[in-house]
């Protein structure tokens, strides 16, 4: 579904990201993992064509991003605030998302009805612009805005920053019902091993903007993580 071949960002003479294969399959939930700066939100930049690809290309469905539009309609994202529209409401937002989607109002009033609980009575009919809510509740808005019309690509940049214990559980739990009742393929970047191992059965670590491990979660996996993790530390 989401392939990546030979492809490379380079700032200034300085190489940020450099990735020779990669390949994302439909139905699979990917965590993308790495310390700050490693290139992970550069990566998804360049899956979704917000930034040129220095070398190389991604492909969605073997079209190139930056050579058509078609696979916009089958990917839903949310990176950060700037994804948001702060002089709208939330529901003015739903909408707007959904009718580029191809939903109507009434679809997107059925569709959040699913998500009453992870809202918890803060977003819907709270009479506040997007730009005056916690960066908590601006959270929950990117990643059901992210949501809506059941893409086949959902893409969530640090998706449990911010975000108080309960929603937090809330969210993985809406993460894993998403993927067994659904084919959509979510990529998942956190800071967050724990969770993000929850929830991923498969884990891409991103190192100085290599791939540096490609692994099918297991019960190890966690603790393999944080030792990797251990010894970067040692060796800074």
């Amino acid at each position: 579904m989401i392939t990546i071949n030979n492809l490379s960002k380079v700032y200034e003479n300085k190489k940020v990201l450099s990735i020779e294969s990669l390949d994302f399959q439909k139905g699979q939930t990917i965590g993308l993992v790495g310390n700050n700066g490693a290139g992970k939100t550069t990566l998804f930049s360049l899956i979704l064509d917000l930034i040129e690809p220095t070398s190389g290309f991604v492909a969605i469905d073997q079209e190139k991003v930056n050579e058509s539009e078609n696979w916009k309609n089958k990917v839903g994202a949310f990176i950060d605030e700037t994804f948001l529209i702060g002089y709208l409401t939330p529901e003015e937002y739903f909408y707007f998302l959904g009718e580029l989607r191809g939903q109507t109002k009434i679809q997107v009033d059925e569709f959040l009805k699913n998500f009453n609980d992870f809202f918890n009575g803060e977003i819907l009919n709270a009479k506040k612009y997007i730009r005056d809510l916690s960066k908590g509740n601006m959270k929950k808005v990117g990643i059901i805005g992210a949501l809506i019309g059941t893409p086949q690509i959902i893409i969530l940049d640090e998706p449990f920053a911010n975000l108080d214990p309960s929603t937090q559980i809330k969210l993985k739990n809406l993460i894993r019902d998403w993927s067994k009742n659904s084919d959509s393929t979510f990529l998942i970047s956190s800071h967050d091993l724990a969770h993000t191992t929850e929830v991923c059965e498969r884990i891409v670590v991103i190192n100085k903007g290599e791939l540096v491990r490609d692994i099918q979660t297991s019960p190890e996996t966690l603790r393999d993580l944080e030792q990797y993790f251990a010894d970067q530390v040692s060796i800074i």
